[in-house]
């Protein structure tokens, strides 16, 4: 209603009366008589002609984009929505890409460290593991590697107008005692886009993940392509703590003799990365009481007894008792212990399209636990991260506090 202070309405009637034919008079009257006046609750006298509008009635429709004075196309709010929506990711994808260059790998500084190779039975000459879990096998010395990354702006890409959109992070993994061929588990070239989510790299808090693929059709640009089926799939999955970090980096392939169109991809090796910022991690306590007191607990969290306490903390859902069978769990030295797939299906179908999960349980030098859990759809959307989720809990409150919800995803 909209009613003005000054205004009585039976003063109106008596004027207008004469409006209506003898026959209806007696009945006017008598319904605006009756008529209710709306109080205005807020009524002010100083303020007698304020209109005072009902916002309870049903009837009301002014102001709330329902009149046709208002309207809007459908189609044209959900464009800006988009747009708005899109301006947010972009925000987010610079965010995440130069958080990754300064927090991650140090804005270019080295890290050294001894890698722990495995090799699965599945793609070893000789070796039949029939299709049951493989086995892995460690060679014989581990390897020296250092890594590092830099920026570099390429001037020739325009399919955007922001600056930001032309810098690049190029990523360096080198041996330096042995010749050993290392896989790359990155884009060779990353760029702010890579880390939407869809590419399958994000970081969160301490803990990073990164992927890359090649697609099974040997036709396509596999820097642009982020649906499957792939031959090939490597994926890494870190935490830090200060000057040191531990990752896992997976390499998968599909078999040579497997002639599908969507084949599985099978685990060919597992690397074990354990590594410090700018000098090489001790292996023993007398390295470390020689190299000084700000490397204190990194032997315990890089060589310290195999496994984390009581499994890992927080143990993710795998899907039905027949896709558990395709995982397999690790206890590793520095108190941690991994869960991964050795075998993924790319068929959509397979498991109710059910996706993967990959998990690092480790505690770092300040006795802080962590886990992170890497969670990926299914199908020939394997790249594609549902979520990176970080738990962390004091080491020594880690059986008080463990989650007892059976593996429940964490809230978004």
């Amino acid at each position: 209603y909209r009613l003005k202070s000054s205004t009585t309405r039976t003063s109106t009637a008596s004027t207008n009366i004469n409006l209506y034919g003898k026959k209806h008079q007696q009945r006017r009257v008598l319904l605006i008589l009756n008529e209710k006046k709306e109080e205005n609750p807020y009524a002010d006298e100083n303020y007698p002609d304020l209109e005072f509008v009902n916002y309870d009635d049903p009837k009301y429709v002014a102001d709330r984009g329902m009149s046709d004075e208002f309207s809007n196309s459908s189609d044209d709010t959900e464009v800006e929505i988009e747009k708005m929506r899109e301006e947010r990711r972009i925000k987010n994808d610079e965010f995440q890409f130069q958080t990754y260059f300064k927090n991650i790998l140090k804005n270019g500084e080295e890290y050294k460290g001894e890698w722990t190779i495995y090799k699965t039975s599945t793609f070893l000459d000789g070796c039949d593991d029939g299709g049951l879990v493989p086995e892995l096998k460690k060679i014989k010395h581990p390897l020296k590697v250092i890594s590092t990354a830099y920026k570099k702006i390429v001037d020739d890409y325009k399919e955007s107008q922001l600056a930001i959109d032309k810098e690049r992070i190029c990523h360096e993994e080198k041996s330096v005692e042995t010749e050993y061929s290392i896989s790359t588990s990155y884009p060779d070239e990353m760029m702010p886009f890579d880390f939407r989510g869809q590419q399958g790299n994000m970081i969160v808090g301490n803990t990073f993940t990164t992927c890359t693929s090649t697609p099974l059709d040997d036709s396509k640009d596999n820097k642009n392509v982020i649906l499957g089926p792939f031959s090939e799939y490597r994926v890494q999955l870190g935490l830090q703590s200060d000057q040191i970090q531990f990752r896992i980096k997976l390499d998968y392939s599909t078999k040579a003799d497997e002639k599908t169109t969507m084949p599985a991809l099978h685990l060919k090796s597992l690397a074990i990365c354990r590594e410090a910022l700018n000098m090489w991690p001790p292996t023993t306590e007398e390295e470390q009481q020689k190299d000084g007191e700000n490397v204190d607990g990194i032997v315990n969290s890089l060589y310290g007894s195999p496994g984390a306490k009581g499994g890992l903390y927080d143990p993710p859902l795998v899907g039905s008792d027949e896709q558990a069978e395709s995982y397999m769990t690790l206890d590793l030295e520095g108190h941690a212990t991994i869960l991964f797939p050795y075998r993924i299906e790319q068929d959509p179908t397979a498991f109710n399209g059910n996706g993967w999960v990959t998990s690092l349980d480790w505690t770092a030098p300040n006795n802080q636990r962590y886990q992170v859990d890497r969670k990926v759809k299914g199908g020939f959307d394997i790249m594609q991260l549902r979520t990176l989720e970080l738990s962390e809990v004091q080491g020594a409150n880690a059986d008080q506090y463990r989650p007892r919800d059976g593996g429940a995803d964490m809230r978004q």
